[in-house]
């Protein structure tokens, strides 16, 4: 087995947004999480064209941002 397969029950991102305040994801089941943009200071200082380019890693783990160097791991968000 690969290390890089995602295990089971373990949050995978399928989609990413930003308004004004806060960042949100949508996982693979259907949640939806969201964090304040304070939390990270390079996606709140960015400009929104910037928080629309973003791409997943590790199969849906994590969220990167070429643009910012950024990058985001959903345990991070879901243990905040």
């Amino acid at each position: 087995m690969s290390s890089s397969r995602v295990k089971s029950g373990e949050a995978v991102a399928v989609d990413v947004w930003c308004d004004a305040a806060m960042i949100h994801v949508r996982l693979l089941d259907g949640r939806e999480i969201s964090a304040p943009l304070e939390w990270f200071p390079r996606l709140r200082d960015a400009t929104e064209n910037q928080r629309n380019t973003w791409r997943l890693i590790g199969k849906g783990i994590g969220i990167h941002w070429d643009s910012l160097d950024e990058d985001i791991s959903l345990d991070a968000l879901l243990t905040a």
